[in-house]
């Protein structure tokens, strides 16, 4: 008997170290058939691939758990893994070498996950996949070199996802379409390979043209799961299948105008109209000579499939609305311009009207400036550009402490048109610039601001940088309870601006300290009251030159 049981215990202890038999992660099963050695977890709490797995499994199963990402290797141990379910979790993130060490997979099903967009290039790693389930996602684009490395599939499903636009060279590039087309053509005798693609929200404009095409040419040894694929927008192509519409080639807008030059009356209401042809349908910018439009109503009406107007109405005009209108068309392609020019008929006026500004033909970029978001550590700047060729002018941008003659440099690409400055230091006088790549600063293109007092750490929570003083060539934007003066302006906006500061400080110091709120109303010390002051006597030192240059009239927000 006692030798008995000394043999079963050698038994339970090899048993105990050989993988075969090792346990199974809590609340999983595992068992053993023909295809090998299997792993299952079935609505368990699992949050995370557990890192123990034995490396004898075939087949693992891990199905509505909680899985939320796919890591770094995440089964690279598992070296004899052919089949990899993970459907019904809540996975967000693939690692692009999440699926390392998995040189002999043949099926991968994450079908009903959370995926935007999947790391195409790992499946380098899985040269025999045969089958990628990816319905029921979040996918929203396909990379056109996505399937690069899946030359040996047989079952690609990406239904139901949120796939809009993709492009025919996805296939084209495909290896397996190459080469098993070649072959179909030369004995017939490729296996076939079946596309899942329907129920998807199919944008059905020009850059789906090559798309459409492609499904309605395609054939075996391609088989479309549902070759009835719809479109979801626009509404005039909405719920209609691919094989009823046509679809054109894309155009880079042009835009027009039937009148690039009219004058209305004094107080009356003007509206500048300008046509633009371009597919797809383009996005359309009024600007001023000096600004970009914002306080007037524009209207577009689309008159046909690659056809839009676009109205700007002018209520009441002034002598200020007068000026060149530019009327701007943008799409994936490139964009396009035409200028309407608003003239003033000044006959009941008993002054007649100045000469209506103009950007010079050597001189026709102008930038317009504004601080758009104040944080505790920084600003926000945003600028808006007139000029030629926007697809292809960069900008620079000049920031530093305002007397310091050499400036921090910063060159920002087409497209961009904000950046933001942070780790501002407390009470000190900052110049920023934003200018056309490599030349110096114009007037017009600098803001000179003063931050605030520094403050506790618990006031840093509540609390904004407050700008004491902006000064700069044209009117900012700028928050409510902010003080913005320009140079042209007259010194009485300066002298203003400092008044109602003082007010505003002696309501501060009748108030008691818990009562503060975190705002733009609050005031800073005695501080920014000598740099205020500094800016001041600066400013009425160049008052003799102004005058005689004649100012414009003071701004106060």
């Amino acid at each position: 008997m006692d030798v008995f049981c000394v043999v079963l215990g050698i038994l339970l202890v090899f048993c105990a170290l050989k993988p075969g038999f090792s346990s199974c992660p809590l609340g999983c099963s595992c068992t053993d058939d023909s295809m090998g050695r299997s792993l299952l977890c079935m609505g368990t709490s699992m949050d995370q691939i557990p890192e123990d797995i034995s490396s004898n499994f075939t087949k693992i199963r891990v199905e509505n758990c909680r899985l939320s990402e796919l890591p770094q290797g995440s089964f690279s141990q598992v070296g004899n893994l052919g089949f990899l379910w993970l459907n019904f979790n809540e996975i967000t993130l693939m690692n692009i070498k999440s699926l390392k060490g998995l040189a002999n997979l043949t099926e991968l099903r994450l079908q009903g996950n959370k995926l935007t967009s999947v790391p195409w290039t790992a499946f380098q790693d899985t040269p025999k996949l045969k089958i990628l389930d990816l319905k029921h996602n979040r996918l929203d684009s396909l990379p056109e070199h996505a399937l690069r490395h899946l030359s040996s599939l047989t079952y690609l499903d990406l239904s139901f996802n949120q796939l809009s636009i993709i492009s025919k060279e996805v296939f084209m590039n495909w290896p397996l379409y190459q080469t098993a087309e070649k072959a179909w053509d030369k004995d017939g005798l490729v296996s076939n390979v079946v596309l899942a693609l329907h129920e998807n929200p199919w944008l059905c404009d020009c850059r789906l043209k090559g798309f459409v095409e492609f499904i309605r040419e395609v054939g075996p040894p391609i088989i479309l799961m549902s070759s009835y694929l719809k479109c979801s927008s626009p509404d005039s192509k909405a719920n209609k299948f691919f094989h009823e519409i046509q679809l054109k080639t894309c155009m880079a807008p042009v835009a027009s105008a039937q009148d690039t030059s009219f004058t209305v009356p004094l107080g009356t209401n003007a509206t500048l109209t300008c046509i633009v042809k371009a597919r797809p349908a383009p996005t359309i910018q009024w600007m001023y000579s000096l600004k970009i439009v914002r306080g007037f109503v524009a209207k577009q009406t689309q008159l046909d499939e690659e056809t839009v107007t676009s109205q700007l109405l002018i209520p009441s005009v002034r002598v200020a609305d007068r000026g060149v209108y530019t009327c701007t068309a943008n799409n994936f392609i490139s964009n396009s311009s035409v200028s309407v020019t608003l003239n003033i008929n000044s006959h009941n006026s008993s002054m007649p009207l100045p000469p209506v500004p103009m950007l010079s033909s050597n001189d026709n970029t102008h930038i317009e400036i504004r601080i758009a978001k104040q944080t505790v550590y920084g600003i926000t700047l945003e600028w808006y550009a007139t000029m030629d060729n926007p697809a292809e002018t960069w900008f620079t941008i000049h920031f530093g402490k305002y007397d310091s003659p050499k400036k921090e440099m910063i060159y920002l690409g087409p497209g961009i048109n904000s950046y933001t400055v942070s780790d501002l230091l407390p009470v000190t006088k900052y110049e920023v610039c934003v200018t056309l790549k490599n030349h110096p600063p114009r007037d017009g293109q600098c803001i000179v601001f003063i931050t605030g007092s520094d403050i506790s750490e618990l006031e840093q929570r509540e609390k904004l940088i407050h700008i004491i003083v902006i000064v700069c060539a044209m009117v900012l934007a700028v928050p409510a309870g902010m003080y913005a003066c320009t140079t042209e302006a007259r010194f009485s906006c300066v002298d203003r601006c400092l008044d109602l500061w003082r007010r505003r400080r002696m309501h501060r110091e009748g108030t008691q300290e818990t009562e503060r709120q975190a705002n733009f109303d609050s005031l800073q010390a005695a501080s920014d009251e000598a740099l205020c002051r500094k800016s001041l006597e600066k400013v009425k030192r160049r008052k003799s030159e102004d005058k005689s240059r004649g100012g414009s009239a003071a701004q106060l927000y």
